[in-house]
């Protein structure tokens, strides 16, 4: 069974370190921790050869190093941010002040696909980057029209009207289109989850938020990525990095309204502890 240490806190303080670990075979789930925002004190670095994650539980840009991290079994701890209001000290670890960063014996690396690279560079066991050149350049370039046709415009999917998304529609049509021809294996990365499946599944956990989505989403004109979409909801690292459809809702109503919730879910979570 998984196993999960608590350390530096307790359930009613606004902040304190996860480790998620691997243990006979198994990723350990990863409840995150409450949010930390501005006005609190700067962390003191992890101790010396700790991993530490800076992050945010609704961010999908967060989330690719998070399945990176389940995914490869690496021991780490996780601080949570209140986007919404930074503490100053985030600046000290990225000038753009963006999440996921990360932080390990002085060394500090942000932007979610250099954080990813380097964590399998730096943990070589379970090696999720292909080692051919070839295919290494082929899912970047995939990845690229992912990022532009997909990622990229996501939120602007999400928020459409029924009036404007016709055309908006054509630009999604087309980012899927190009990952479906891409898509000649259970996985991008073969017949296992690798880099370019973790980098963007996260997107297609909050695909439910595009509205008026069902032409471009249905089995008959996707059908390699719906059968993908369902074999990654198999994998134990994207269950421990799950969050359910209610709470991303709950989190982007609340984030249109200006008051998002950054700790959704999570007393429900404690409470069942």
């Amino acid at each position: 069974t998984a196993k999960l240490m608590l350390i530096r806190g307790s359930r009613v303080q606004l902040g304190f370190s996860v480790f998620c670990c691997s243990y006979l075979g198994k990723v350990a789930t990863m409840p995150s921790e409450l949010a930390v925002k501005r006005g609190s004190s700067c962390p003191p670095p992890p101790e010396r050869g700790k991993l530490r994650l800076y992050s945010m539980r609704f961010c999908p840009w967060a989330q690719r190093t998070r399945l990176f991290l389940a995914a490869k079994g690496i021991e780490h701890e996780t601080i949570n941010i209140k986007l919404n209001e930074k503490p100053k000290w985030l600046f000290e670890k990225n000038p753009i002040g963006k999440v996921p960063v990360l932080e390990k014996d002085g060394e500090i690396v942000y932007e979610s696909l250099l954080c990813n690279e380097y964590l399998d560079y730096t943990y070589p066991d379970n090696r999720l980057t292909p080692s051919d050149p070839v295919e290494k350049m082929r899912q970047s370039l995939v990845l690229s029209v992912f990022e532009a046709m997909i990622a990229g415009p996501f939120y602007g999917y999400a928020m459409a009207t029924e009036d404007n998304y016709t055309a908006l529609s054509k630009k999604l049509g087309f980012g899927l289109q190009h990952l479906e021809k891409a898509l000649t294996q259970p996985f991008f990365g073969g017949n296992q989850p690798g880099a370019l499946d973790y980098n963007i599944w996260p997107w297609f956990e909050r695909i439910f938020m595009i509205q008026n989505r069902y032409k471009e989403l249905s089995a008959e004109r996707i059908p390699r990525l719906t059968a993908w979409m369902e074999r990654m909801l198999e994998q134990s690292a994207v269950k421990a990095c799950y969050l359910s459809p209610k709470l991303h809702a709950q989190f982007s109503k609340g984030l249109m309204a200006g008051n998002a919730d950054y700790d959704a879910g999570l007393q429900e979570r404690w409470s069942s502890l």
